[in-house]
């Protein structure tokens, strides 16, 4: 045990100074973390709205009613409402991005409604700004479909033998809808941005952090000092345990400090400690047996870090470091639930919803799995690499 744990601290010692390795385990993921909350946290923060304009040739009751919902909904500051001078002017408006819909009412709109004749809201669209416009359209829609509600009504009402049609048509405004939908959200399960990106380049940096470790086993035989190790009076099990523990020790120390700096500088909430620690361990134990199943098929340190950053770039997108995947569905869904990096951002994401640790056992039963496997492969091979 003595001499796993002086090989381990001399590699430390190497590791530590090499800047390379501290930049690539701690400084490179901590500016990515932080360069991603202060360009696109903002965005996401914000809340949604946009601008809309009305030119309203008409004036009639039915088109100030129309005007009415418009100024109901602005208060709620989902939409911003300008009042345009003329058709003209309102298209102007949407053809410079001042708004992303028009609304055109035309003259005799509420007499033709009235009177039970065809009546349009013309809606123009800014294509430039898709969503807004979709938003637009939908408002119109919905307003309509209340108007042809009424006029539904009034029109049962007169072939049943009714005569007062302005009265019918009052009342059929006052009437409520019988079917309406409630508001509602449900309890949160997920990250916020600052959480989201602070996690998933963490969980992604974390699998090329522990390769140092392992891939000094292979650096020691091509730099000819593994055979003075076999000659020392160190056994194998000892050496290779050394190795293994300095690329446990840079894993969790250096995705702890991750962990600690976006709690505190940018309000990432990992969620519970005890549920972080316990999923740190296990995704530095697959990132380990990750490296050391690749490790034994590579000849070269070289060939075995190329092989390694490829296969996590892969895993690190297919498992949702970069964006979620959990509403994706078919063979990406299903590929992504074989990577290490799906399950750790799920138990995170979890923890983070303010779930415990019983929550996230199955993920955590994944990626030990996932660990155990591959460390498995790697242990075994092991013998061919810790040779003269």
């Amino acid at each position: 045990m003595r001499n796993a744990i002086t090989i381990a601290a001399k590699d430390l010692k190497e590791r530590l100074r090499d800047r390379s390795a501290i930049i690539l385990a701690v400084v490179v993921p901590l500016g990515l973390a932080f360069i991603m909350n202060l360009t696109l946290g903002p965005i996401t923060e914000q809340a949604f709205s946009t601008g809309v304009a009305v030119s309203d040739d008409d004036g009639g009751a039915v088109a100030q009613g129309f005007t009415s919902v418009l100024e109901e909904i602005e208060e709620d500051g989902f939409i911003d409402v300008t009042v345009a001078e003329s058709e003209a002017d309102a298209r102007i408006r949407v053809a410079d991005d001042d708004v992303s819909t028009a609304y055109l009412v035309p003259e005799g709109f509420s007499d033709a409604v009235s009177g039970n004749q065809p009546a349009s809201i013309v809606v123009v669209g800014n294509p430039d700004q898709p969503i807004g416009a979709q938003v637009g359209k939908a408002i119109a829609d919905g307003y309509v479909s209340e108007v042809n509600a009424v006029r539904l009504s009034v029109a049962t009402a007169i072939a049943l033998g009714a005569d007062d049609l302005a009265g019918l048509a009052s009342a059929a405004t006052l009437q409520s809808s019988p079917v309406t939908l409630g508001a509602g959200e449900t309890e949160g399960r997920g990250f916020d941005f600052s959480t989201f990106y602070a996690t998933g380049i963490a969980v992604f940096f974390l699998f090329f952090t522990v390769q140092f470790g392992v891939l000094s086993i292979i650096e020691e035989r091509e730099s000819g000092t593994m055979p003075r190790l076999l000659i020392a009076p160190i056994s194998k099990q000892s050496i290779l345990a050394g190795k293994l523990g300095a690329s446990f020790v840079m894993g969790v120390v250096s995705t702890a400090v991750l962990w600690l700096a976006t709690t505190l500088v940018m309000g990432a909430d990992w969620g519970a400690s005890l549920g972080v620690v316990i999923l740190i361990v296990a995704g530095v134990a697959a990132a380990m047996g990750l490296t050391a199943a690749v490790a034994t098929i590579a000849t070269t340190a070289e060939q075995a870090a190329s092989i390694t950053a490829f296969i996590v770039v892969v895993f690190g997108v297919l498992g949702g470091t970069f964006f979620p995947v959990t509403r994706v569905s078919g063979v990406f869904e299903v590929v992504s639930r074989v990577t290490p990096h799906f399950w750790l951002m799920d138990g995170f994401k979890r923890l983070s919803a303010g779930e415990g640790v019983v929550d996230i056992l199955p993920a955590l039963g994944a990626i030990l799995a996932f660990a155990v496997v591959l460390g498995t492969i790697g242990l075994v091979r092991a013998k061919d690499l810790m040779r003269t």
